[in-house]
């Protein structure tokens, strides 16, 4: 009877792997480390951007810090700055959120952290689930956004 039982579930852990066609990669852990380089917006509402504008943020693990360079609401890169968390819902998974530098406040959203992986995550706004953003991670913060360059000219 033992031996048949064990042949039992060793048959049931075969026809489950054999069967298991729908695995999803659950992707990376929600952290800082995790979280931590350049990113690009690539996608916002699940369109790109419209040409020639952007979002950058630079999420940096060690104090937790951001660096965000972007153009949607004025016509020269904006450089904002501040300090982002991460804290965990358990039903909405990670959720990330950030502080402005100098009192100018909180983020607009708190933003739920889903399809992390190596190269790309999406954040969908907590309060309003239409407000889909792609980010793609990148190597660096073009020059031409951030002001700086290797060749200056004279």
């Amino acid at each position: 009877l033992a031996s048949s039982a064990a042949s039992d579930v060793y048959k049931r852990q075969m026809c489950a792997c054999d069967d298991d066609k729908s695995y999803v990669d659950p992707g990376l852990e929600v952290t800082p480390h995790n979280l931590s380089g350049t990113w690009q917006l690539a996608e916002w509402q699940g369109a790109p951007l419209a040409e020639g504008s952007f979002v950058y943020i630079e999420l940096t693990r060690k104090d937790q810090l951001f660096s965000m360079y972007q153009n949607l609401d004025s016509a020269l890169p904006r450089e904002l700055t501040g300090r982002f968390a991460i804290t965990t819902d358990e039903e909405l998974g990670a959720i990330v959120m950030g502080q402005y530098d100098y009192g100018i406040g909180d983020w607009n959203h708190q933003y739920i952290v889903t399809d992390l992986d190596a190269d790309s995550m999406v954040w969908t706004a907590k309060d309003n689930p239409e407000d889909v953003s792609l980010y793609v991670r990148c190597e660096s913060i073009p020059d031409e956004v951030t002001g700086g360059s290797d060749n200056e000219e004279e």
